[in-house]
């Protein structure tokens, strides 16, 4: 009896040391999740992130138009929307990624006449790209990514609600149109007011509108076009209602997070917002994110100016990861000037970063150190990418100093330096592999090249030809490769 009263009790003091363990965990997890800001583009401030469903995130951002190859503004909304997501799961939350992909519009239509095939095989060829770029820049895929011509009976379900709740209706040339005077807060998302845009800006006139803002929801078939058929004819969607079907599809009626480049801002999601409000009757976003433009000579960087670079490319010259921390090296909201300049620096920061964790064996800490605060402070204050990849180097210098002098405060520190760049998506290869491949074909001295420069140089201070060496070292910097001496080891980093 005794023994079983023991037993007892000690199975009772297991349970509650268990739940004091799980009750601790979910406040450190529930009081990180509090801390997060997020500049909510709709109120133009940075506000607490509370998601609709407590632990949970629903996540939707404009795709691609599948039309042609991606561009670098392509790579900057796949990749600050990967750092999102994987950020917001690093902080514990279940997150549903959701990014459409738009295969049907004006300009599929006539690359596909322009070359002869059926659009579908146009757009699965360029979905394929996609996904091979995304592969290449170390992107997750989303959890779901809708097609629009699969979301037709979607579509057109909204486009009848909105027909009966006069917000639509049917023009003369049998398109469908969103009638924007219908919608009481249009604008409200860009700051634009209606009257203040019919008085002072040029748009072209059609009489098959009520409104010159009116905007197609449906457009009624061409002849040879692809069409699905409706209760107003055969036709095939407008751009902006699609992404409102697909979303509230995936995600319900109201979700936490909307997401695209701030070109879409206007008139794409303030269309969106009018549109899924009107037909719901329920508040559409809670939080509305855009990354800013990609420049080239203070111009942005679009396939209708002519002056992009697709992400194919640029993966000629420089590696993924190179293009994926160049994106990063600046705030998501902030304007990218592409160069190769930049991206030579960031192939430099790189190599810095795996040069830390060559030679030494990470170990996961339990303490949470303060680099990592840091970093999580960084971002949390609106995903800073930047100020967060300025922590991870801090943490590397301390690595390289740890090296010879305490081996395992070192392993530490590597292990931190890994679980930092984890959710952002970087130093996820082994560092020798990584440092002994080569660098591209931009003229710059390889990585295999600088080894075997190195193991001249130790091979002529074993020879005491001092001189030798010092040409070497000279040599290399002049190419860019600053030498680093620690005892007999020596490493080395782009400048």
């Amino acid at each position: 009896m005794v023994n079983m009263i023991v037993r007892k009790i000690i199975e009772l003091a297991v349970l509650i040391f268990v739940g004091s363990v799980i009750i601790r965990a979910s406040i450190i997890s529930v009081r990180s999740m509090d801390s997060l800001r997020i500049y909510n583009t709709l109120t133009r401030q940075k506000e607490t992130f509370v998601p609709i469903k407590q632990a949970e995130v629903s996540l939707y951002v404009c795709g691609m138009t599948v039309y042609d190859f991606c561009h670098i503004g392509h790579a900057r909304v796949m990749v600050v929307f990967d750092v999102v997501s994987r950020y917001l799961k690093y902080l514990g939350y279940n997150v549903k990624y959701v990014r459409n992909i738009t295969d049907i519009d004006d300009k599929i239509i006539a690359r596909a006449t322009e070359s002869n095939e059926d659009f579908k095989q146009l757009t699965q060829r360029f979905i394929d790209e996609m996904h091979q770029d995304e592969a290449a820049l170390n992107v997750l895929s989303p959890d779901l990514e809708p097609l629009a011509t699969d979301s037709i009976d979607n579509i057109i379900s909204m486009i009848e609600k909105l027909i009966a709740n006069n917000n639509a209706y049917v023009g003369t040339n049998n398109d469908v149109y969103y009638s924007v005077e219908s919608f009481e807060n249009y604008g409200q998302l860009s700051g634009r007011k209606l009257e203040d845009m019919n008085a002072g800006e040029r748009v072209d006139v059609d009489s098959n509108k009520r409104n010159p803002f009116d905007f197609v929801l449906w457009k009624s078939a061409k002849p040879e076009e692809p069409s699905w058929p409706s209760p107003w004819g055969d036709g095939r969607p407008g751009w902006h209602i699609e992404c409102s079907a697909m979303s509230t599809c995936c995600l319900g009626n109201h979700f936490d997070i909307h997401g695209g480049g701030m070109d879409l801002q206007f008139p794409h999601h303030e269309n969106e917002i009018a549109q899924s409000e009107a037909a719901t009757g329920e508040r559409y976003v809670n939080t509305w994110m855009h990354n800013g433009f990609v420049r080239i000579d203070d111009e942005k960087m679009s396939k209708s100016l002519g002056n992009f670079f697709t992400v194919r490319d640029v993966l000629k010259k420089y590696r993924g990861e190179e293009i994926r921390f160049f994106v990063l090296s600046s705030h998501y909201r902030s304007p990218l000037n592409y160069s190769d300049e930049q991206l030579n620096e960031s192939r430099s920061a790189l190599e810095r970063l795996y040069t830390a964790l060559r030679n030494v064996e990470p170990v996961k800490n339990n303490v949470k150190s303060d680099y990592i605060k840091r970093f999580e402070d960084a971002m949390n204050d609106d995903f800073n990418s930047a100020k967060a990849v300025s922590v991870l180097f801090e943490c590397a210098n301390e690595l390289n100093k740890l090296k010879s002098s305490n081996p395992e405060q070192a392993s530490l520190m590597a292990g931190d330096l890994l679980d930092m760049a984890e959710p952002l998506g970087l130093l996820r290869q082994d560092p020798e592999e990584y440092l002994q491949s080569s660098t591209g074909s931009d003229g710059a001295i390889s990585n295999d090249e600088i080894d075997v420069r190195i193991s001249q140089r130790l091979q002529a201070k074993v020879d005491k030809d001092w001189a030798l060496a010092d040409q070497i070292r000279d040599a290399l910097k002049e190419q860019g490769v600053i030498l680093e001496d620690k005892g007999s080891e020596t490493s080395w980093r782009r400048s």
